[in-house]
């Protein structure tokens, strides 16, 4: 597999992983803090067992193949999360695509620290639910079509979940049920996620971007220090415009996260 821009490791598409015993629990589990009664996350509350979370790291984080997940969304642009496998230097990255793009831009870099812009709430769950009709040719290995996958896959890149918590904690739970999370745990397990969104991730309402809501000046100008830079994301005026059209501009959500299908 080839992402224009991204070539640091032998990539392979990994969509068929998610289906796989152990897959949320190695993808979810580590942005979980304690929960509210300081129980510690556990397998268990993704569906799974230790055993199968261990025999799917294996491939997940193999250094010979990165898996690459892929969430098209409007306007033929794709959000993709590829597990980083360098040797000693594991991560996780979020990128952005469109074949009319001269490269990949990041939405999110993990190693243990979180740098990017990421997505809000509203954006987040209008890409989940903006999944692309399948078209002549169209097959399973073109990315994610379920929108409860899509939705825990990016969930890493929320950034203002606390603030939509009373709406997020019940969309995240019945995305955990429809993947196969316990009813009972699903909860919990969504109010853990949501408690581990927060950290490092900053958006500047003021910075010129569809992602940090657009305006006229800079973080500096605002007087706050700027941590990441300036998230236009080396976009022309209309390749920034479309992007904004298919994020949903902040709007409501296409249609709602939907259980998997059988």
């Amino acid at each position: 597999m080839l992402i224009k821009g991204y070539d640091h490791g032998p990539l392979t598409a990994g969509e068929t992983l998610t289906d796989r015993p152990g897959f949320w629990a190695n993808h979810l589990l580590g942005w979980c803090p304690p929960g509210p009664d300081g129980a510690r996350p556990e397998p268990e509350w993704f569906g799974d067992d230790g055993a199968d979370t261990d025999a799917l790291a294996e491939v997940l984080y193999d250094e010979r193949a990165w898996p690459v997940l892929r969430v098209p969304f409007g306007g033929g642009h794709c959000a993709v999360a590829v597990f980083r496998n360098l040797d000693g230097d594991p991560g996780l990255d979020f990128l952005l695509t469109h074949p009319g793009w001269a490269r990949a831009e990041t939405l999110l870099s993990y190693d243990g620290d979180r740098c990017g812009p990421g997505l809000r709430w509203r954006q987040l769950l209008h890409v989940a639910a903006s999944v692309p009709d399948a078209g002549p040719g169209r097959g399973p290995d073109e990315g994610l079509s379920d929108p409860a996958a899509r939705l825990l896959l990016l969930l890493p890149l929320l950034t203002d979940g606390a603030r939509h918590a009373a709406e997020a904690v019940p969309r995240i739970a019945s995305a955990l049920t429809a993947v196969g999370a316990p009813g009972e745990t699903a909860a919990l397990a969504a109010r853990c996620l949501i408690g581990g969104t927060q950290d490092g991730i900053w958006h500047e309402p003021t910075w010129r971007s569809p992602l940090s809501g657009g305006g006229s000046r800079s973080g500096e100008a605002a007087g706050r220090p700027v941590s990441w830079p300036s998230p236009g994301l080396g976009l022309t005026a209309a390749e920034r415009e479309r992007l904004a059209r298919a994020l949903g501009r902040d709007g409501e959500p296409s249609a709602r996260v939907s259980a998997r299908s059988t």
